[in-house]
């Protein structure tokens, strides 16, 4: 009996992501970075493209912390924006103009 797989399956092998998967942040080292990107979208009606900066602090805090591996910002997606210092201050947005 297949028990919730299909019954023509016997072995499945999977590897783990490259990328996507990491440990989640129980000790909340970089909540304050997620509320603020998530406060963000709220405030553009979802629109990601006004908060990436935020979602770049949020990723560099993970790196920081240990949370996920180590990886240049231009392999992530973000060649456009340039470098700040916002993940230094842990929960501090330093590009409060929205």
């Amino acid at each position: 009996m297949s028990y919730g797989r299909p019954p023509n399956i016997e072995a499945f092998s999977g590897a783990p992501p490259l990328f996507g998967s990491f440990p989640i942040d129980h000790e909340g080292e970089c909540t304050g970075f997620m509320k603020e990107y998530v406060k963000c979208l709220k405030q553009h009606k979802n629109n990601n493209g006004e908060c990436r900066h935020l979602s770049r602090a949020y990723l560099q805090c993970r790196m920081d912390k240990g949370l996920m591996d180590k990886n240049d910002m231009n392999n992530l997606g973000f060649a456009d924006l340039k470098d700040s210092n916002s993940s230094n201050n842990g929960n501090k947005d330093t590009d409060a103009t929205t």
